[in-house]
């Protein structure tokens, strides 16, 4: 008995609907893959919980984006993260894990550089704060102050770049000091004790406060040597669904405008105190005569952002970081933003502010 396929009829038939079967197959693949977005973001813990830090803690709880997703039959997931945050949310994008992740310049470049492209769809305002601190019973005053010390910075991170800023700055080079690779709590440890004379990086007025350092220098009123963190996501996935994109986008461009008015600073003050954080360190992170509210809060693609990350690729390769040099254009996609200010009528909001065009 011949096969019931091997009839010519019955063959093209059945080859037909196996076509349709793969077609279906696969159609049920990609929409399985549009039912849920995924999005990481720096976390900490709270009263026994995880709790998410920054815009996206604002996202997570006005509850607009998981509401346009959910009519649209899709859900939302986050990926809250504490620790290593760089190395975890690389290794998240690398397996697929998920879709947009807000989080800091440097780890988003070595990803890049690595095969796994992502780009920046919201810039987060002006960055933040970095610190060079010493003993307090030492007399330095500068950086100048330091040559052939002992300096506590932890490589690989971004705020490295901010200490290499600094040095050359200041007409010096890094071999005028002797930097020890620590991590923060390490590096605040060496500080406290001895083990080091200076100690570089981010959220210093907490260490100033408790009598562990005193601070020398600060990037506050210096925009272009702030640190910085966005919201990032896969091209691939904001090539195959830029209308899902787009959501997400303008949810993070409805969190920045809350936070940009002034009369939710309070507000905002008091959600970073989430984290332990005391209130009058805060205000003092927070407190910039140089930097109005409003623009803390830009989504713009400016000046300042491609700046940014023109001197974020060339520290990377310089350092070894990455084999080649990045396009700074490959990075940075202003689309969704420019959509997202025009539909919410915040056009002009950010005035001053010229949004780049690709």
């Amino acid at each position: 008995m011949r096969h019931l396929s091997s009839h010519p009829a019955v063959g093209t038939a059945f080859l037909r609907w196996l076509r349709v079967c793969l077609v279906l197959c696969a159609w049920c693949g990609v929409a399985q893959a549009q039912t849920v977005v995924r999005i990481a973001s720096t976390a900490f813990a709270e009263a026994g919980k995880t709790s998410l830090s920054g815009s996206a803690y604002r996202v997570q709880q006005e509850g607009w984006l998981e509401q346009e997703l959910k009519k649209r039959g899709i859900g939302l997931e986050w990926f809250p993260v504490t620790g290593d945050t760089g190395a975890t949310i690389n290794e998240a994008f690398a397996g697929g894990r998920i879709d947009f992740a807000a989080y800091g310049d440097l780890p988003s470049i070595i990803l890049n550089a690595g095969g796994v492209r992502t780009h920046v769809v919201v810039p987060a305002g002006r960055g933040s704060d970095q610190f060079l601190l010493v003993p307090p019973g030492s007399t330095a005053k500068s950086i100048h102050d330091l040559k052939g010390k002992r300096i506590s910075i932890h490589r690989g991170r971004p705020w490295e770049l901010g200490l290499l800023h600094l040095i050359r700055d200041n007409g010096l080079s890094p071999k005028d000091f002797r930097l020890i690779n620590m991590e923060p709590k390490a590096g605040t440890a060496a500080l406290a004790t001895g083990g080091v004379d200076a100690l570089f990086m981010i959220n210093g007025y907490p260490l100033e406060d408790k009598g562990v350092g005193r601070i020398i220098w600060t990037s506050k009123g210096k925009p272009e040597r702030k640190m910085r963190a966005e919201l990032w996501a896969r091209k691939d996935f904001t090539q195959r669904h830029p209308e899902v994109a787009e959501l997400v986008v303008t949810a993070w461009l409805k969190a920045q405008y809350w936070a940009s008015q002034d009369g939710n600073r309070e507000a905002v003050i008091k959600d970073g105190t989430r984290n332990g954080t005391p209130e009058s360190v805060v205000r003092r992170s927070y407190d910039d005569p140089s930097l109005p509210w409003k623009e803390r809060w830009t989504p713009v693609y400016d000046d300042v952002v491609y700046g940014h990350y023109r001197r974020v690729v060339a520290f990377a390769h310089e350092q070894k970081l990455i084999r080649k040099p990045l396009v700074v254009e490959d990075l940075l996609e202003p689309r969704f933003v420019n959509a997202g200010l025009k539909n919410l009528g915040l056009g002009n909001y950010w005035s001053g502010q010229k949004v780049a065009s690709r």
